[in-house]
């Protein structure tokens, strides 16, 4: 049976902490969920006690997806990715109105839309922050991209995904030009404060770890 709604923000939750390879936290799980951590605790439970077991939990040790629980998550933001996609390719949405339209439509489409919205679109890589779209057959494409924060001055690279919905914050990125596909190079670096000073196609600018830490980028 398909996961309600709940369990399968739970999983996509879960899913984008654990990219790291580290195991999730019951306190990251509620601060993104906006829940009580005595809440994630239950749930948490429930979803290890399933038939089969979605994740995998150990007390004070965190919890991780099992294989099922993995599966289910990537076909959540393989939803998420290609309605966004969908949004801004023929409806006409900007990349920073997307996200909160997805979140609520990736739970209803069927399968065949998803597979008549992937044809129409030309079978997309990437969504418009340039996030990779997990595969028709539901395995997440390689990101040989780096943090912004990890280059020094002197390197080079094109941007290649933005990891944020925060509104404000894309439209702040855009009125830079920091967007999938624009040319960066690092000029300056600050060891207090970790600040890069970035040149941006033709203009320079200044810019924090809130920004380079979500800021992905494949060094040329």
């Amino acid at each position: 049976m398909k996961p309600s709604t709940s369990i399968q923000d739970y999983l996509k939750r879960i899913y984008e902490l654990t990219e790291n390879g580290s195991p999730a936290s019951t306190n990251d799980l509620a601060r993104e969920l906006g829940i009580k951590p005595a809440s994630v605790t239950g749930m948490i439970q429930k979803l290890a006690a399933e038939k089969p077991a979605l994740v995998e939990y150990q007390k004070h040790q965190g919890v991780t997806l099992t294989a099922t629980g993995k599966k289910a998550a990537l076909e959540v933001i393989r939803h998420h990715r290609l309605l966004e996609t969908w949004l801004v390719q023929t409806l006409g949405y900007t990349w920073d109105e997307v996200h909160e339209e997805a979140e609520r439509l990736e739970h209803a489409i069927s399968e065949d839309l998803e597979r008549r919205i992937a044809a129409a679109l030309g079978n997309p890589l990437r969504d418009p922050h340039g996030e990779l779209i997990p595969t028709a057959d539901l395995k997440m494409p390689l990101e040989i991209s780096t943090p912004l924060s990890a280059l020094r001055p002197g390197q080079k690279g094109t941007v290649q995904c933005v990891k944020a919905a925060d509104t404000e914050l894309l439209r702040h990125l855009e009125s830079l030009g920091l967007v999938p596909g624009a040319r960066i190079e690092v000029k300056e670096y600050s060891p207090f404060d970790h600040n890069l000073t970035v040149k941006i196609e033709k203009k320079a600018s200044v810019l924090g770890l809130n920004i380079t830490n979500k800021v992905f980028v494949e060094e040329t």
